[in-house]
């Protein structure tokens, strides 16, 4: 009624907001994780700590994603109901730069989406677009890297062995005389009950 009074039809307004898919495989790449399902010993540690080497130092490059944007409601007080600045980046969770060793626990992660078995982490902490992208970038390649570490073992060197060995023969040794000393009191002790006070 309102509308036909004034003459303008409403509108509905989108706020999901521009979608751009940049699943392209041109551009940079990350480095292949060797073809491990689970971490069974040093072989399989060495290589999978070699591999998380390499990622650490890499970023993710924005065509490895799909990149969505829509209003936010974070800082940045009227800009943020006028610029689509909320950043979402969504990816694969069987994508080839991601270990299948991590898979099991990015699979329990509050960021994994069941129904598109994919990864989904959104930003809205600054103003700007970009930088909310490089955020999400950011938080994806955290989350892989933990993922992924949380399971390589890291092996024990020849001077820990040794410290802990010698903890070890020090505990024993005074548990030894802690026994001896306490054996020694009851000796003593029902020495006095037998022998008397004569």
């Amino acid at each position: 009624m309102f509308s036909t009074i004034y003459g303008f039809r409403p509108f509905t307004l989108n706020l999901q907001g521009i979608c751009r898919n940049l699943s392209s495989n041109t551009g940079r790449s990350l480095p292949t994780p060797p073809n491990i399902g689970i971490l069974e010993g040093p072989t399989d540690w060495a290589e999978a700590r070699k591999w998380a080497t390499q990622f650490k130092t890499e970023n993710i490059p924005k065509t490895l994603v799909e990149l969505s944007f829509s209003r936010s409601s974070g800082p940045g007080g009227q800009n943020v109901n006028k610029v689509n600045t909320k950043a979402t980046v969504r990816c694969s969770a069987n994508a080839y730069w991601i270990p299948l060793w991590a898979r099991a626990a990015l699979v329990k992660s509050p960021q994994y989406v069941s129904s598109t078995k994919s990864l989904l982490v959104t930003s809205t902490i600054y103003r700007s677009q970009s930088q909310n992208i490089d955020d999400c970038l950011a938080k994806l390649h955290a989350l892989v890297l933990s993922a992924a570490s949380a399971s390589i073992k890291n092996e024990t060197s020849e001077e820990t062995k040794k410290r802990v060995e010698g903890h070890q023969k020090a505990q024993k040794e005074r548990n030894r005389k802690e026994k001896a000393q306490r054996s020694a009191v009851k000796q003593h002790r029902s020495g006095k009950a037998k022998g008397g006070w004569d």
